[in-house]
């Protein structure tokens, strides 16, 4: 018998009694704050947005400020409060928690709230991300573009509420499974970061001259190709134009600095026939110009068609070399991507056809694709397995924080 089961059998012998969020705490609603509103040395504030993307589960300090007088008037969580994003694009990040654990208020935004109560935090923000909660999310999470969850439905929620004794121990284990995945995760960066280090100064213009004695000229990436274009996308409309497709068809979600060998979706030849979609040879760099791989890059191993989002390179070979400017252009994405325009920042093929290259002699680019090349495998034999264990590691978690709150209801 685990110690929390001993606990439970001795602290709950009837079991235990489920309440609802509203009758172990309050709730208090964020105010305006705005990325816009940000400054560099003010009070601390955090954005509901920033909950699910720059955060864990618990803080000690926000990543972002607000002046003093906006925040004087703002709505605030207070050390040991739960705060809960309450809106979203998408189900799955509604009611994200995080615990603030600074050792002052803190200012929250109007699409999140601050959850009070006596019970331990850590222990709210498990049962908020289990899965008896999250069952209950989806009855009353609303809209389809946006996502909403009002406070006053949060609070309708139920969750398991043992004594501090036993919620104080369940956090305790919970707590060693998530910081073994935070160590594998930042092992994972460095690892990460080590190699974006080296291969930009590998493709310094000054490391580049160094290598080839100063022979290194700038032109720009359609002077390099044969052949640039995109592709096109048959008729969703139409089955016939992908149902028992043979053909690789290439979306911008295959682009991931990788080597495509094989696609998530394929068309037909009537597809085909009937769209804007190309064949390209294999050996092409391929840019994803729209969505959330915009400005990233990958390679074909093998001939492939593509929807209209990327932009395909068709390298000539006795200007520069294919994987030279696949490396080139990954060591670039930050600024290929900042060239983007409109709210999701799509680059256009244009920016893509003018962008700059710095190119050194032939065999000096082959020098800089060997050496990028076994560092990259190098690199991802070492972080091979860390993603695989990562994933075990957070399947492991969430079996046993569903299992250690799935507690025997206290009798009636």
């Amino acid at each position: 018998m685990s110690r929390v089961d001993e606990m439970i059998q001795r602290l709950c012998p009837d079991g235990v009694e489920y309440k609802k969020l509203e009758d172990i705490g309050t709730f208090t609603r964020g105010s305006g704050i705005q990325k816009r509103d940000f400054v560099e040395d003010g009070k601390p504030c955090i954005h509901y947005g920033q909950i699910y993307t720059r955060y864990g589960m618990t803080a000690s300090k926000a990543i972002s400020s607000i002046s003093k007088t906006h925040f004087a008037k703002s709505k605030k969580a207070l050390p040991g409060d739960v705060i809960i994003a309450i809106t979203s694009e998408n189900i799955e990040d509604v009611c994200t928690p995080l615990v603030w654990e600074g050792d002052a208020p803190v200012a929250i935004s109007g699409h999140s709230c601050a959850f009070h109560t006596n019970e331990n935090p850590r222990y709210i923000a498990y049962c908020i991300s289990g899965e008896l909660f999250q069952k209950q999310k989806s009855k009353f999470a609303r809209g389809i573009k946006v996502v909403e969850a009002k406070p006053s439905d949060l609070g309708k929620a139920k969750i398991p509420v043992p004594p501090l004794e036993i919620q104080r121990e369940i956090v305790r284990v919970l707590d060693s499974f998530t910081e073994i995945e935070a160590e594998l995760e930042a092992e994972l960066e460095a690892r990460k970061a080590q190699y974006t280090h080296y291969r930009d100064r590998l493709l310094s213009r000054e490391s580049l001259e160094k290598m080839a004695g100063n022979k290194v000229f700038s032109t720009s990436i359609e002077s390099i190709c044969h052949r640039i274009c995109s592709g096109g996308t048959p008729s969703t409309k139409n089955p016939e134009y992908y149902r028992g497709g043979n053909i690789p068809w290439v979306r911008t979600q295959d682009v991931d600095y990788s080597v495509i060998d094989k696609t998530s979706a394929h068309i037909t030849e009537k597809g085909l026939a009937n769209s804007a979609a190309k064949w390209i040879p294999a050996g092409c760099v391929i840019v994803a110009m729209y969505g959330a791989t915009a400005a990233k890059v990958a390679m074909n191993s093998i001939p492939v068609t593509t929807n209209q989002a990327c932009c395909n390179l068709n390298v000539n070979e006795d200007s520069a070399l294919s994987r030279y400017v696949y490396h080139w252009l990954a060591c670039h994405y930050e600024d290929l991507k900042s060239l983007g325009e409109g709210s999701q920042a799509n680059i256009s093929a244009k920016k893509v056809k003018s962008y700059p290259v710095l190119l050194p002699p032939l065999h000096v680019q082959q020098q800089v694709v060997d050496i990028l090349d076994r560092f990259d495998a190098l690199t991802a034999s070492l972080t091979d397995g860390l993603p695989a264990e990562i994933e075990a590691r957070r399947q492991q978690y969430e079996y046993y924080r569903d299992k250690l709150l799935d507690f025997p209801r206290e009798e009636a």
